[in-house]
């Protein structure tokens, strides 16, 4: 048996023996010429292209077995202009053809190719004919006997050229292995590649290769995966139409990552965080279509469709209805206050504008915007070459309805806007408080807005404003000026004082305002306030830039209803919106009490008086109103 064993151990060697030396013989005597074109013609038999092989060629038969050409590539396009240069070819030769001096190809690696894409006017690229040679190649009864498995990409180039457009897009890194269907007509590739800075994996396999190539349907499966974005798409493809259908999956931890990856600028510094997309896809050329679509973005769910062509300028439609929409991550973007005092005068990031068109429609049940809640909303968007339309059909706001439209314009680094809004029944204490930071009306009203401004920040957009505002309002109150406390203290002692007038409450049921805005300048004609026991009538302007009133009025105490006023007092407001200074007329105070009425026929006596006057009331000098016929100050 011992001997048996060595006898057959001896064979085995000697058999090997003669086999390494048959191979380092061959690889002595081989025909290098006759070699090359061999693995020509075996690639051309089986894909049906044609090399050009424009550098040297190197066999090596021991200890492994391969063919290198250097300095290749593969003709395509209808000027021959390669489609495909590689810097090595190697082809790894199968070991037992060899010993038989056949040269037959077990795989292939391509180390470092340059596969460069030119799309054409048609939309045709030059890998068209290079596709269709592979689809007559690859035809049932048309295959040849020779087949190679797998082709193995390394270090490779993707170079895509628009000249067209203008435009241009590498991919870099690429190492992939592709499985060629030389059994099954089956297709895979997987691998990774680098596109703008961002590490990808990705696998794409096709069902039939030869039926996808030659414009028949075909079974596709892709998958893509990053640290910003995973991608899959399951479905299938017809290539003579350019149409491919399936279920689209998509997720991203930061959305506005992704879109920094692709080139696009979302708007503000928060939101655009976690983004999930799942829906049923149809893509035709350039053009997408989404149908069935479940869509997630900052905590935020919604369904509907969309589309986007991503034709010489990119278009997205979008048609989305949601429970809950929380705008909370991207009010700071819209924020027109810094504070509460001043407006914000961060600029406008008006980029957004330019980059893409836009055609939204959204209706949500309920909406947040941080601490509002707002009921069913039904809100249009469309962003058409720089100009943004913003239509409001119906929202639950403020505790009653706001309809309305709402234009922003790109002019340099300039935001032209024009509103108009309709606030239907609304409270005004709550939206006082939300638009513009300030409380002091409370009740139910209507206010009709139609404004025009240009600036590149909210304070611009204040100093250059014009248009004109329209309030009505019932059974409110005006909010830090009790009149009818102050009215009967100074009618019973006319010089006891005013004190602080900046608090209480003035209950109103009729209250009526018609502002005139030029330049940020907002002038009162005629404000009427009508009360069960008082009446004021106000005139003067405000300075929206600088947010404080200059305003004079006349208030009254109401006898009986249709009767004459009764006691009557001038007053002047002064100062900040939230924080403003009241304080009545001197020197009808004077005329009013019997004590000093006959002193203000002495200049001397009348200042004094005034001087005593203006210490009881805190050292606050006003100016005077003007007594009844007498024009205002400035005016003959």
């Amino acid at each position: 048996m011992t001997v048996g064993i060595k006898r057959l151990s001896i064979a085995i060697a000697a058999t090997l023996a003669l086999a390494i030396a048959g191979l380092m013989l061959t690889s002595w005597l081989v025909d290098r010429t006759a070699l090359r074109a061999s693995i020509e013609q075996q690639i051309r038999a089986v894909t049906g292209l044609d090399l050009m092989v424009n550098g040297d060629v190197d066999v090596s038969l021991f200890p492994t077995s391969h063919v290198t050409l250097r300095n290749v590539g593969l003709r395509g396009g209808a000027a021959n202009d390669p489609a495909l240069l590689v810097e090595e070819l190697v082809a790894n030769l199968q070991l037992l053809p060899l010993l038989a001096q056949r040269f037959e190809i077990a795989d292939i690696t391509l180390v470092k190719p340059r596969v460069i894409v030119t799309p054409a006017t048609d939309g045709r690229t030059n890998w068209g004919p290079i596709a269709e040679t592979l689809a007559r190649t690859m035809k049932p009864g048309a295959a040849s006997p020779l087949q190679f498995s797998e082709i193995r990409i390394t270090d490779g180039v993707l170079d895509y050229r628009n000249s067209a457009r203008q435009t241009a897009e590498i991919i870099e890194d690429i190492d992939l292995s592709l499985a060629w269907p030389s059994i099954s007509r089956s297709f895979a590739a997987t691998g990774q590649f680098t596109w703008r800075g961002e590490r990808v994996d990705g696998s794409l396999s096709v069902a039939d290769l030869g039926a996808a190539l030659a414009g028949e349907r075909s079974g596709i499966k892709t998958r893509l995966a990053s640290a910003v974005l995973k991608l899959g798409f399951d479905g299938a493809l017809t290539s003579k139409t350019g149409t491919t259908e399936g279920t689209l999956t998509a997720d991203s931890p930061s959305l506005r990552n992704l879109l920094r990856l692709v080139g696009q600028v979302p708007p503000g510094n928060s939101g655009f965080g976690r983004f999930a997309l799942k829906a049923r896809a149809s893509m035709i050329g350039p053009n997408v279509a989404l149908g069935n679509v479940n869509i997630e973005l900052d905590g935020n769910a919604g369904e509907g469709v969309m589309s986007f062509g991503f034709g010489e300028r990119q278009v997205l439609h979008m048609t989305l209805a949601t429970e809950n929409l929380d705008l909370t991550p991207y009010a700071s973007t819209m924020r027109l206050l810094a504070g509460t005092r001043d407006w914000n005068r961060q600029l406008f990031d008006l980029d957004t504008l330019i980059a893409r068109d836009i055609d939204m429609r959204l209706s949500a049940a309920k909406v947040s915007v941080g601490g509002s809640k707002f009921g069913r909303t039904a809100l249009g968007a469309n962003l058409k070459n720089g100009r943004l339309a913003l239509s409001l059909g119906e929202a639950q706001a403020f505790g009653g309805v706001v309809r309305g439209s709402l234009g922003v314009a790109k002019s340099d680094a300039v935001a032209d806007v024009k509103a108009e809004f309709q606030f239907i029944d609304i409270d005004l204490e709550s939206s006082g408080s939300e638009l513009f930071g300030t409380r002091r009306l409370s009740g139910r009203g209507n206010v009709n807005v139609s404004l025009e401004a240009s600036g590149s920040s909210p304070f611009g957009l204040a100093q250059t404003l014009d248009g004109n505002v329209a309030l009505t309002a019932k059974n409110g109150a005006l909010q830090g000026f009790n009149v009818e406390q102050l009215l009967r203290r100074l009618e019973r002692r006319p010089l006891s004082g005013a004190g602080d007038l900046r608090t209480g409450r003035t209950p109103f049921t009729d209250l009526t305002a018609t502002l005139r805005i030029n330049d940020g300048v907002a002038t009162a004609d005629n404000i009427r306030l009508d009360g069960p026991t008082t009446r004021l009538a106000l005139t003067g302007t405000s300075s929206l830039p600088a947010r404080e009133y200059d305003l004079k009025g006349m208030a009254s105490l109401v006898t009986a209803a249709n009767a004459p006023p009764g006691f009557e007092l001038p007053f002047v407001i002064q100062g900040p919106w939230d924080d403003p200074l009241i304080f009545p007329d001197t020197e009808s105070l004077l005329r009013r009490s019997p004590a000093t009425a006959p002193l203000l026929d002495s200049r001397k006596a009348r200042d004094a008086v005034r001087s005593a006057i203006d210490r009881l009331t805190g050292g606050q000098k006003a100016p005077a109103a003007p007594a009844a016929g007498e024009p205002p100050a400035g005016q003959n």
